[in-house]
């Protein structure tokens, strides 16, 4: 059994390296792009602050059409752009193409509901004190929704934990390209077990990190 763990050792660590390659890509890129949108999502949604229903309308819909593809399917069918932006569609600098256009909506979504959850009548008296629109933005509601937003990074990061390794489906590397070559092909239990074992231990680990940070930015606990 730990024969075979040692063997495969090297390659281990090479694809929970590509994973997590795959990401400190995608990752930041979600929270740096789905920010704003999110935040854009709030701002021009029916009773906001801005008056743009059609706007809206559009916006709300394509963040809805990319949320409702399944991943493998997105990552089979931006192959092209794939191609047109990294040169290749394969391999897992390619991964991170699909992965970026999946989590931005993704987070995005979830930017608009942690703004929403905003108290009304704090924004209210921001504005009654003369705050102008990027100041209730910056000031108001990214401090007040400052734990959700951490606690949103949380679950992005744990659930696209879990789509990188479909990423292995299509020759994208990491830990889906280790457990299929060894669990399907060459069908190493033992090998695939203790894959799933560390795979347990790094959500865990990412899910604590991001618990305490939360718990630390939320000015109610």
């Amino acid at each position: 059994m730990f024969d075979n763990i040692i063997y495969a050792g090297p390659e281990i660590i090479e694809a929970l390296g590509e994973t997590f390659y795959m990401l400190v890509i995608t990752i930041p890129l979600a929270v740096l792009l789905g920010t704003p949108l999110g935040t854009l999502l709030y701002l021009t949604r029916p009773g906001s602050f801005v008056k743009a229903p059609k706007f809206y309308f559009m916006l709300n819909g394509l963040v809805n059409l990319v949320r409702s593809f399944p991943f493998l399917i997105l990552m089979i069918a931006i192959i092209p752009i794939t191609r047109l932006l990294v040169g290749t569609a394969l391999g897992t600098t390619a991964a991170t193409v699909p992965m970026v256009i999946n989590a931005v909506p993704y987070f995005a979504r979830f930017v608009e509901q942690t703004l929403l959850e905003v108290n009304r009548g704090v924004v209210e008296a921001a504005e009654s004190m003369g705050a102008n629109r990027f100041q209730i933005i910056w000031k108001v509601l990214y401090t007040e929704a400052r734990s959700g937003i951490a606690n949103n990074i949380t679950i992005i990061t744990v659930s696209f934990l879990s789509y990188s390794t479909v990423a292995g489906l299509v020759g994208g590397g990491g830990i889906g390209d280790f457990a299929i070559r060894y669990g399907y092909y060459r069908y190493q239990t033992d090998v695939m077990f203790f894959t799933v074992i560390l795979m347990v231990i790094f959500v865990q680990a990412f899910q604590f990190t991001g618990n305490f940070i939360v718990r630390r930015l939320d000015k109610r606990l």
